[in-house]
């Protein structure tokens, strides 16, 4: 961490000290500490705390705060790199999520949650900006589809030794939150220095970014977060409360999601430069929008646990496709714009974040399967958005509109 090295010169190393064996250690990383975690949350708060529906919606607004204040990243940058801050923010993730079981009371879990979501908030925020600034606009598809692949296979790792070990061994919270954490929490140190510090081929601007050309990615991450968060808080929730779901089984499902996304993660790179991201995006959207009507008609028709089952599942892997949104706004933005719009994006997409889940919980308590027709008419209105992303866009052909505005403006 102390050598530093140009971005372009880095071909020159070892294949293990270049910039993208970092982000393969990084995608490998996170993934373990925060999906342990989530493997775990609903069995652990529900006999842990006695969780219900309004407590799980609080938690959860705690948990988005700091996804909220992401823009802070931009202050940090003034005094410390991106790829420090990147590694530090995973140390932080990974040593929260290892004490997390430690802290079984309201209070406590609350505490614990903020701070692993510093973590992981600040982590995720610089790790798309270096992504989108080490990786060239041809390869960057494809290689983000290998991310994502190689993130599910290090959490299918984990959850197999869930799965196989939890009544075999009677496992305990504390011993599964530990190893999850501290193997996310050693690796960043490894990270730390085991490579060097790489310099992009353009710095980055220093100040908040804000830039009308910007407006649909702006509004697609807005919606992308309100829609996301309904997924995230409610549908693991559903199969544990109302399913009745146990560790060992909620675990399981999620490594049939993990082998399916790895098997369909590095297609969606391939899918992104044959389509593009209009039609991947639109395809998502769709896609979104008839799951979360199914999910909804669980409550209002009684529909089984195998078609929860099966559209946790397929939510899974459509959520793989939103890389289109980074590929999309790879090719629109300046390239001294990454990291502070990353900042600035994250914190737009946690607007919704921060202020559904605690209303929801509230509503989920009285009708769950309203909470999913809200989630069906928020994937409409990015689908709308969708269909506004050019064929080929790229600075100038920011959206379907600019062209016949340009035009008019002549």
């Amino acid at each position: 961490m102390f050598e530093k090295i140009a971005i372009d010169d880095a071909q020159a190393l070892p294949w293990w000290r270049r910039p993208i064996a970092l982000l393969f250690l990084m995608a490998l990383a996170m993934p373990i500490a925060f999906n342990t975690w989530s493997a775990l949350l609903n069995n652990f708060v529900v006999e842990v705390a006695d969780f219900d529906g309004s407590d799980i919606g609080l938690l959860h607004t705690v948990r988005e705060i700091p996804g909220f204040l992401a823009i802070g990243v931009i202050f940090l940058l003034l005094f410390i790199r991106e790829q420090v801050l990147g590694l530090i923010s995973l140390l932080l993730l990974g040593v929260a999520t290892a004490l997390t079981a430690y802290f079984p009371s309201m209070g406590g879990i609350l505490m614990i949650t903020l701070l692993s979501s510093i973590g992981f908030h600040y982590y995720e925020t610089v790790n798309q900006s270096l992504q989108l600034q080490w990786l060239d606009k041809k390869r960057a598809p494809k290689v983000l589809g290998w991310l994502v692949a190689a993130g599910s296979g290090a959490t299918l790792l984990a959850y197999g030794l869930i799965i196989l070990s939890w009544k075999r061994f009677d496992l305990s919270y504390e011993v599964v939150y530990l190893a999850g954490g501290g193997i996310t929490a050693l690796i960043a140190l490894y990270c730390i220095f085991a490579f060097p510090q790489f310099e992009g081929r353009t710095p980055q601007a220093r100040q908040m970014v804000l830039k009308k050309r910007y407006w649909l990615y702006y509004a697609m991450q807005f919606m992308a977060g309100a829609r996301r968060q309904i997924f995230v808080v409610f549908a693991g929730f559903m199969m544990v409360k109302h399913f009745g779901y146990e560790v060992h089984e909620s675990t399981g499902l999620n490594m049939v999601t993990l082998v399916a996304t790895m098997m369909f993660a590095p297609l969606v790179g391939v899918a992104l430069s044959r389509f593009g991201e209009r039609r991947i995006l639109v395809f998502e959207y769709t896609g979104l929008f008839v799951v979360f009507l199914a999910y909804s008609g669980i409550f209002f028709f009684g529909w089984g646990v195998t078609l929860a089952a099966a559209l946790f599942v397929i939510d899974h892997l459509l959520f793989s496709l939103a890389i289109g949104l980074k590929t999309y706004f790879q090719k629109i933005a300046d390239p001294e714009d990454m990291a502070p719009t990353a900042a600035v994006a994250f914190t737009i997409n946690h607007i919704a974040a921060v202020c559904l889940p605690f209303p929801l919980g509230l509503l989920w308590v009285y009708s769950p399967g309203s909470v999913f027709v809200l989630a069906a008419s928020m994937a409409a209105v990015s689908l709308g958005l969708a269909f506004l992303i050019p064929r080929h866009p790229e600075k100038g052909n920011e959206t379907r509109l600019t062209r016949p505005l340009a035009a008019a403006a002549e």
